[in-house]
Parts: structure tokens; sequence; C-alpha cells
């Protein structure tokens, strides 16, 4: 869908909104995290993300928050005027009164460059959160949601939609110091050029270790179906999570 009044203006939003996110007072309600991850090492692809900083929160008994921020090792280029070469999304959610396990969700993605900012409207499911699979999830010691983004505005002219999957894996049986978390972003009816797949998928499974207290060990396999060559690529870092 084409709005001409919703456009890009500038890398600086991007890094004067994680600043406001970073002073906000999560603490108020108690309970979130900020999550530091550094990527020294890329094996296939050198211009994909190095650093990532996530930040969720639960604003209230209903309103949660969740957003990230990726900066790219990618020197700017004349197709890139922007220095800083970024890709966000923030989004905010309403949990259902009546369906405690869906929320409404409205997703702000922000990149490098201009007219391109998306806004994405849709619906959540938890499903570890479900009376169906609760007791099924918790064994497992899964958290795992669907969001159906069915309403896309941009400047683009087509309708897209997408789907977001997103899970994280622990076993206490195993290690208290493994983890698993992942996801698949699976997006619809785009018009692409010639030699993108129909419906590309852009995806990640981290495996992390804690080394030592709030630091852990990552390997980072991402699939990025946007890209026409060196579609896979690997990455090792560090990770340092501040619960809250």
């Amino acid at each position: 869908m084409t709005f001409p009044w919703f456009s890009v203006r500038g890398g600086k939003r991007c890094i004067v909104l994680c600043g406001a996110l970073l002073l906000c007072p999560w603490h108020a309600y108690g309970k979130g995290f900020l999550d530091f991850n550094l990527y020294p090492y890329l094996d296939d692809v050198e211009s994909d993300s190095v650093f990532t900083l996530n930040i969720g929160a639960w604003l209230s008994e209903r309103w949660s928050y969740f957003g990230f921020i990726n900066f790219y090792n990618q020197p700017a280029t004349a197709e890139l005027s922007e220095t800083n070469s970024y890709y966000t999304e923030q989004n905010l959610r309403r949990q259902l009164a009546a369906v405690p396990s869906l929320d409404l969700s409205v997703q702000h993605n922000m990149r490098t460059g201009e007219d391109n900012d998306r806004l994405r409207f849709g619906l959540r499911w938890r499903l570890n959160d479900s009376s169906w699979f609760r007791q099924l999830f918790a064994q497992l010691n899964l958290t795992y949601s669907l969001t159906l983004h069915a309403l896309q505005i941009d400047d683009r002219d087509e309708s897209v939609w997408q789907l977001e999957h997103s899970w994280r894996w622990s076993s206490p049986a195993v290690s208290e110091r493994l983890y698993l978390a992942g996801f698949i972003d699976h997006t619809f009816n785009e018009d692409l050029p010639e030699g993108f797949p129909a419906n590309p998928m852009v995806a990640e499974l981290q495996l992390g270790w804690r080394l030592w207290q709030q630091w852990y060990a990552v390997a980072e396999y991402r699939l990025n179906q946007y890209r026409r060559q060196d579609v896979n690529n690997l990455a090792l870092g560090v990770e340092y999570r501040v619960p809250f």
C-alpha cells in the first residue's frame, strides 16, 4: 500500500529512539531484559550484522514492548546515503482480555536509506500461554509465538503480509547454561526482481552457552533470501543479558 507521507528521514531517529528506550523506567512494572550481542566473526557475509541490541518489557498488566536494532559491517555507498547502516523493529502489543494468549500488535520498521519505513498491524498468538498447549510447552521448556502481520503500510503499491515465528528453548535436564532461540519472518505478496524467491524468508537460529554470570558465548545461523548470493551465514560472538 502506498502512503506518500510515510518515509524515513535519517538514521539519527533510530539512535535517539534506542537511547530513549535505554533510559525509560522499565523497572516500574519490573519485568524485562536488555540483551547486547557482539559478533566479531562472520563466516560468509562480511557485511552482515555485527551488533544487536534487544529490549523487551512488560509495560503494564496487558501492554508489552519488544524491539531490536542491528548494526551492519557495511560502509556507506552512493546508494546508501546514511553513514549508519542499521535495521530496527519496534513492537507494541496489547493482550486481549477475552483471550489472554492473543495480542494485538503494531510494528514499526526503520532501516538505512530513505522512503523505506514500514508499519505493520496484526495479531500475535503465544501458543505456550494457550490453555490448549500450556502444559505441553511447559514440559518442553519452550516458548513459541506466531504473529500474523495482516496489514503493511509503506511506500510500495502491493498489499504485503507476513508471518513471524519466534521461539526460545531451554533444557535444565541437559544444562541450565544452554538455550536455543530464533525466529522466521516469512513475507508474502511482494513484488520482487527476477531471481528472488516468490515468498522470501529471513531467519536466525541462535545457540547460547552461559560462560559466567550473564555472559554467553553464542553461535548464530542466519538465512536471508533477500540476498542474491551467500544466502546463508554463520556468526560467532558474545552476549550480555541484563534481566530486570
